[in-house]
């Protein structure tokens, strides 16, 4: 059976993916708006696909851990 998502390499991809927005959108919603914070979220949220992949390639991709 699938387990959709539900193993740590997805939960750990998701929540850097989601700090990186959270500080992307903090960062939009200062006046003025501050670009090198705009830049740290933008990067983190980027940072979640490689991290996803390389926690899929040391195992953390299935539901036994």
């Amino acid at each position: 059976m699938a387990h959709h998502g539900n193993t740590p390499a997805a939960w750990t991809a998701v929540a850097v993916a989601m700090v990186g927005f959270v500080v992307g959108s903090i960062a939009l919603m200062l006046t003025p708006i501050n670009l090198p914070m705009l830049y740290v979220g933008l990067a983190l949220a980027a940072i979640a696909l490689p991290v996803f992949l390389v926690m899929s390639r040391l195992g953390f991709n299935s539901t036994d851990h």
